[in-house]
């Protein structure tokens, strides 16, 4: 069965609860309807005023006093948060207005960090034609983040890809395969690799081709998730598997906060939105 059936026969079986803080947006309201009508998830709707458990969950996560509590829920994505972290809801989905740092934002205030996770992150589920499903971190959030960040990316995405794909494959890409390169970011992606016990410095063609792996000496050519060393490196290849490879790019999904959250691009489709909600439950 294709990923997203699974998906959505798991959701249909045990509908959650979403909030949509961007209700009101053309494509999330169309994207809810859908969602609701094939029994996929109940969305949950943001009160104009919030009430005492979404208020009691924002105070309790940044020690807050009333006043300012609410009016920090005037804000929605703050306010569907808070929903979130009271149990009002199973998840939040968000961003096709908002630009990610407010959609962090939000979840970071009300809603916090998983035990043991150090930062937030981000990843693509990437869909290729010919079948070929992958997760891509961090192509989002991290800018530039050094070892211990990337090994905390890469630990996060391969919990994401167990829960998704099956057995997590981790590979930490950099322009140099295993002892072949220096510099700087080389170093990095080592450290982080040794850090995580993942394999990693490998070029992107060693981690996803068992021949060429073999010719360069390193383990490996299946990789399923692909940890890049930057935010430059990892949104430019996204893009390009977009355009010049018809790849479909579900999310950002993020990953690390204790409940489920998703970033949508701003440039999602209605499809891109029903797609990714079910992909963000699948996580919680």
């Amino acid at each position: 069965m294709d990923l997203l059936e699974r998906l959505r026969a798991a959701a249909r079986a045990a509908p959650a609860r979403v909030v949509f803080p961007e209700a009101d947006e053309p494509r999330m309201a169309e994207a809810m309807a859908r969602l609701a009508g094939e029994g996929l998830c109940v969305p949950v709707p943001l009160p104009d005023v919030p009430d005492a458990a979404a208020l009691a969950a924002l105070m309790g996560a940044r020690g807050v006093k009333e006043p300012v509590a609410r009016r920090m829920l005037a804000k929605p994505l703050l306010h569907g948060a808070a929903m979130v972290a009271a149990g009002q809801a199973d998840a939040m989905v968000a961003g096709v207005v908002a630009p990610t740092r407010r959609v962090i934002e939000a979840a970071g205030l009300a809603i916090g960090l998983r035990e043991g996770v150090r930062i937030p992150s981000s990843f693509f589920l990437m869909r290729f034609l010919d079948g070929r499903q992958m997760i891509w971190a961090d192509c989002a959030l991290n800018v530039a983040p050094e070892a211990a960040d990337l090994a905390d990316i890469a630990r996060a995405s391969a919990a994401s890809a167990e829960a998704l794909l099956g057995p997590a494959r981790v590979a930490l890409l950099s322009f140099s395969t295993g002892q072949s390169g220096a510099g700087a970011s080389v170093e990095q992606v080592r450290a982080a690799a040794e850090l995580t016990g993942f394999a990693g410095p490998v070029q992107a063609d060693a981690a996803l081709n068992a021949a060429i792996a073999a010719q360069k000496g390193v383990a490996g050519g299946d990789a399923n998730v692909l940890i890049f060393p930057s935010l430059d490196a990892g949104n430019i290849a996204y893009k390009l598997a977009q355009e010049l490879a018809g790849a479909q790019a579900l999310g950002p999904i993020l990953q690390g906060f204790r409940r489920p959250v998703c970033d949508l691009s701003r440039g999602a489709t209605v499809d891109d939105i029903v797609d990714a909600t079910l992909v963000t439950l699948a996580l919680g």
